[in-house]
C-alpha cells in the first residue's frame, strides 16, 4: 500500500537476494523505519518484540526466518531448532505454524544442496499468496459496503474496526481493511471508527494506514464503540482474526468479544475478515482450546508517545506497586459472528460452511492430527 504516495509491501527481500527487510512497527506511527533481518534469531526477536506483527505477516516473517537458518546450516537439526525457536515466539496466531509447515513441506525429500532455494521459493510464494488472498477478501467485503451505501443515499458508511488488521499486519492490502480501501477507491463515501486497542494502541497503526491512503477516519477509545452503536453511528463492524476454529469461533485481539456483544445488542452486522491460513480445523472450542498469549505487564503499566519536545517518551500510568494483567486475545463465539469474509466468499461462521469452502484445509488438519498421534 502507500507510504507518502509510494507503493510498499510490509516485507521484502533486500537487494542481496537473501536478507529480509521489514518495517519496524514499534516506531510507528511517529516514525517510519525499516529493519534488515540476517539470522533466524533476528527474525524471532522481531516477531516476539512486535517489530513485526499481525497473524499473516508473522507467518511470512517466520517462513523467511527459517530460510535464514537454513542458509547458515541446511541440516535437519538446524531446521528443527529454527522451527522450535520461531514457533515459540507468538503462540496464539496459527499462521506462524502454518507457514513453517509449508516451508518444511517444500523441502521434503530434497537433498541439502536444494533446501535453501526451495525454502526461499516457498516463502516468496507465501507472500504473494497473502496479497492475492487479501485482494479477494477486499472484493467480497466490498459488496457489504456497497449494499449499505445504496441504502444510505450518499451518506458515509460508518465502519468500526478493532486493532490493526491492515496491510501492516499482512504483506499488502490487509484483511479487515482491504474492503475499506477498495470502497474508498471506488468513490463510496466512507468513514472509519478506529479503536485505539490498548495496551499497545495498535489502532493508531490503522489510523496511520488510513491516513496514508486518504480514508476519512476517527480514532476512539476502546470503550466508545457500544455508545456509537446505540446512537446509530456504526453501520458495520469488520475485524481481523488470529485463529478461527472448525466451528467458526474467532480469536482476535483482546476487546473483540465486547465489540461483538455490543453489535449483537444493537443489531449491527459483525463480520470477520478471514484468510484461509488462519483456519484451524484441529480446534473446535475456541474458548477452551486456543492458547491465549499473556504479554508483559509493562505494556499495561506504561504508555509511550511523542512528547511536546518531539521526542518519544514512556511514562507510568498506574500507581506504583499495582499489578497488571495483559491478555493479548479473546475469543468471540461463532453465534455472535454475522459472517466470515474469506477469499472464497462470505461464509456463515459454521463448521458446515467452512468445510464446504475449504475441504483441503480439513484434509490437511486430519493429516496433522494423525501425525501428532
Amino acid at each position: 500500500m502507500r507510504i507518502n504516495g509510494r507503493h510498499t509491501r510490509s516485507i521484502w527481500l533486500e537487494h542481496d537476494g537473501w536478507s529480509v527487510g521489514i518495517i519496524d512497527q514499534t516506531r510507528l506511527p511517529h516514525a517510519f523505519a525499516t529493519l534488515r533481518l540476517t539470522t533466524c534469531a533476528e527474525a524471532a526477536h522481531a516477531i516476539r518484540s512486535m517489530q513485526t506483527r499481525g497473524a499473516p505477516l508473522i507467518g511470512a516473517v517466520a517462513a523467511y526466518g527459517l530460510c535464514l537458518a537454513l542458509r547458515q546450516d541446511a541440516s535437519d537439526e538446524s531446521m528443527e531448532r529454527a522451527c522450535a525457536e520461531l514457533a515459540a515466539t507468538r503462540p496464539t496466531a496459527i499462521n506462524l505454524q502454518w507457514a513453517l509447515d509449508e516451508v518444511i513441506a517444500a523441502m521434503r525429500n530434497r537433498p541439502r544442496g536444494e533446501r535453501v532455494e526451495a525454502a526461499y521459493a516457498r516463502a516468496a510464494e507465501i507472500c504473494d499468496e497473502d496479497v492475492a488472498i487479501c485482494q479477494a477478501i477486499g472484493r467480497h467485503g466490498l459488496r457489504l459496503i456497497e449494499d449499505i451505501a445504496a441504502k444510505k443515499g450518499g451518506k458515509p458508511v460508518n465502519v468500526l474496526t478493532h486493532c490493526n488488521a491492515g496491510w501492516l499486519a499482512t504483506v499488502d492490502w490487509g484483511t479487515a481493511t482491504a474492503p475499506l480501501y477498495m470502497a474508498h477507491d471506488a468513490g463510496i463515501p466512507l468513514h472509519v471508527w478506529t479503536d485505539e486497542t490498548r495496551p499497545r494502541s495498535q489502532g493508531a497503526l490503522t489510523a496511520w494506514e488510513l491516513g496514508q491512503h486518504g480514508v476519512p477516519h476517527t480514532y476512539i477509545p476502546d470503550n466508545t464503540g457500544g455508545h456509537l452503536m446505540q446512537h446509530g453511528l456504526v453501520d458495520l463492524v469488520i475485524v481481523g482474526t488470529d485463529r478461527v476454529t472448525a466451528n467458526g469461533d474467532v480469536c482476535n485481539k483482546i476487546g473483540t468479544y465486547l465489540k461483538a456483544l455490543a453489535a449483537r445488542d444493537n443489531g449491527v452486522p459483525f463480520y470477520v475478515a478471514l484468510p484461509s491460513p488462519t483456519l484451524d480445523f484441529t480446534v473446535s472450542d475456541g474458548v477452551a482450546e486456543i492458547p491465549i498469549e499473556e504479554r508483559a505487564a509493562d505494556e499495561v503499566l506504561t504508555v509511550s508517545g511523542r512528547a511536546a519536545n518531539g521526542g518519544i517518551a514512556t511514562v507510568a500510568v498506574v500507581p506504583e506497586g499495582s499489578a497488571a494483567a495483559n491478555f493479548g486475545f479473546d475469543v468471540t463465539p461463532a453465534r455472535l459472528v454475522s459472517g466470515l469474509i474469506t477469499e472464497r466468499g462470505i461464509l456463515p461462521a459454521t463448521r458446515e460452511g467452512l468445510e464446504r469452502a475449504f475441504p483441503e484445509r480439513v484434509s490437511a488438519a486430519k493429516l496433522r492430527v494423525g501425525a501428532a498421534s
